[in-house]
């Protein structure tokens, strides 16, 4: 299996002859399902590419989400790792993904299940584990993910961040992930940027991102209708802003409910309708943002001095987190479409 040491360098691992992507997608009947928005990426100077955005993969243990065929796989395996885990919720794929295993002995474990409710905690061995303030540790997440699951997958992942748990119970792991170039441009976009959105303050508050390059839609089968992009996480030692997970997502997620307007507009669903003049100004004033910068317009210290003062709001009402502007809509609309009582009618 072409494993031999070179003087000086360290021993190589390549796969042995196989068939190639192409030929697997044909031997094992395999078509891309749109309801899952699969995309396969048969260009192996393309998958070697996108692996090299991991950095240095000698030796790591590496997480692969949704293989699919196993372009990716193949690169990554090529790339001298120590372990592989891949993790492919379609079955039609795990046959395939056989075969590689079996060119790559005790270096591949395949699990057939949801990268959304998989246990990541138990993925690598304990010994890899590094504290948060070193460098990251020698484990890498990888993935050309499906569109439909990218958006969530990477919330619940900055959520695991924030927590140290998940996959970042090791320390500060890398991730390497497709996205449509959109969101990609989202999750990098800078303060005044036209995509600066949610994604950017949750992503970039926990992490450096870097959107590494493009890969043209045609590179793809079936051809997707946009281009997708490479992006690179490395978690930060200190997040730029302190405070849960779900008070920052609360805070953010107002802010840009109302991208258009100006961002006191947003921060007012924050609140109660019976108080809610009052609190957004005293809310806006404390954390020092003038009301009338559009939500793109927030840099990163507006967010952090918003969350900071909207915590310290919420500690001295502790029912003011759990309000729920949505909530309170609804309620009004019932009421408002209730039929009058009898007595009302009579009168």
């Amino acid at each position: 299996f072409c494993l031999m040491a070179v003087p000086g360098k360290v021993a190589a691992f390549n796969l042995p002859p196989l068939p190639t992507v192409g030929e697997i997608i044909k031997l094992f009947r395999l078509r891309a399902q749109k309801q899952l928005s699969q995309n396969f990426l048969l260009d192996l100077r393309l998958t070697d590419k996108i692996v090299r955005q991991a950095g240095k993969l000698n030796n790591a243990h590496v997480c692969e989400v949704g293989p699919g065929p196993g372009g990716i796989t193949r690169s990554i395996l090529n790339a001298g790792v120590e372990q592989l885990l891949l993790v492919e919720k379609d079955a039609r794929f795990i046959p395939g993904l056989q075969m590689l295993s079996e060119a790559a002995p005790g270096k591949v474990r395949i699990v057939h299940g949801d990268i959304l409710t998989y246990k990541m905690e138990k993925a690598f061995p304990k010994h890899l584990k590094k504290n948060w303030e070193d460098e990251p540790p020698n484990i890498h997440i990888i993935g050309n993910l499906p569109f439909s699951v990218s958006t969530p997958l990477i919330i619940k992942w900055l959520e695991n961040v924030s927590k140290k748990d998940g996959p970042f119970i090791y320390g500060r792991t890398q991730m390497t992930l497709t996205f449509q170039k959109e969101v990609a441009e989202r999750l990098t976009a800078n303060t005044g940027g036209k995509q600066r959105s949610r994604l950017s303050i949750m992503s970039q508050h926990l992490c450096t991102v870097e959107n590494c390059f493009v890969i043209p839609g045609q590179a793809f089968v079936p051809k997707p209708e946009v281009d997708v992009a490479v992006v690179h996480f490395t978690p930060l030692v200190q997040p730029k802003i302190q405070q849960p997970f779900e008070l920052v997502e609360k805070v953010v997620q107002s802010v840009f409910q109302f991208r258009r307007k100006y961002c006191c507009r947003g921060i007012e669903t924050l609140f109660p309708e019976s108080e809610r003049l009052k609190k957004t100004e005293q809310l806006m004033m404390t954390a020092d943002v003038d009301p009338t910068l559009r939500p793109f317009q927030l840099s990163m210290s507006h967010f952090r001095n918003l969350c900071n003062t909207y915590r310290k709001m919420c500690d001295e009402d502790p029912s003011l987190f759990a309000y729920n502007y949505r909530e309170e809509l609804k309620q009004k609309k019932k009421k408002q479409h209730l039929p009058k009582s009898t007595s009302q009618t009579e009168q």
